[in-house]
Parts: C-alpha cells; structure tokens; sequence
C-alpha cells in the first residue's frame, strides 16, 4: 500500500507539471500582443471567419495569469465560467486516484453532456451576433 499511493500520484504530478509548463509559454509568448504569438491561429476562424467556443481561451489564460479578469472574460467568458468546473473535475480525479477508487463529479449526471453542448452551441451563437452588444465579444 505505501508504493500504491506515490505511483498513483504521478500521472496527477505529470499534469501539473505540464499545465505550469503551458503556463510558461503563455507567459513567454503574451498572446495578447501584435508581436506574433508562436502558435496557429485557430482553424475554424481561419476557415470561416467567425469565432469558435475555445477562441481567445490563450489570451483569457494569459489574462488570467496576470489577474486581469476584466480581460479575461473579455477574451472568453465561457471558459473563465468553466474553470471551476475543470477544477473540480480535476480534484475529483486526484482524489479519486488518492483513494484507489472513483470520486463522481458533474460530468456523471444524466443531464450533463446536454447542458454543456447546448451552453456551447449558445455561446458560439451569441459571440459571433453582429450587432451590440454582442459583436463586442468578437475576439
């Protein structure tokens, strides 16, 4: 049991460690500015011009690693609002990986992959409206 514990612990370590490294590169990079962010544009603007659920999630991280949440939600409210829920999810996971047994959380109620397809389908109409206060969601 006491090597039990440690090992279930690793793939928990593993994604800090590389949630702290993604939050490095956002830092490095700012997003936000005109200077070229390293990574590509996402190909559903690219390839339509409007704005998918996940756009501006770099730029509402990077917001929010600097404490600015005013910008963040700017950049993507939807998933400023998600966080808590991820959070959630997470903790359960380790939790649950503590324990050796499953903790349920949100995502195993009868009702929940509804609900969040239909706040994303929501989401996604309301951030590409052309007409205000909506088009001020544009990112």
């Amino acid at each position: 049991m006491t090597t039990t514990r440690p090992r279930a612990m690793l793939l928990p370590a593993a994604t800090v460690l590389v949630g702290c490294a993604a939050a490095g590169v956002v830092l490095a990079a700012d997003p936000t500015s005109d200077a070229g962010f390293p990574l590509p544009p996402c190909p559903i603007k690219l390839l339509t011009g409007l704005d998918c659920p996940g756009c501006g999630a770099t730029r509402m991280f990077y917001s929010l690693l600097h404490g600015d949440l005013l910008s963040a939600l700017h950049f993507n409210a939807a998933a400023v609002v998600f966080i808590p829920f991820f959070l959630w999810t997470w903790g359960a996971w380790v939790l649950g990986r503590w324990r050796g047994r499953r903790v349920v959380t949100w995502e195993q109620w009868r009702w929940s992959p509804m609900v969040a397809l239909v706040l994303i389908a929501v989401w996604t109409v309301i951030r590409n409206l052309p007409f205000p206060p909506f088009n001020a969601l544009y990112v």
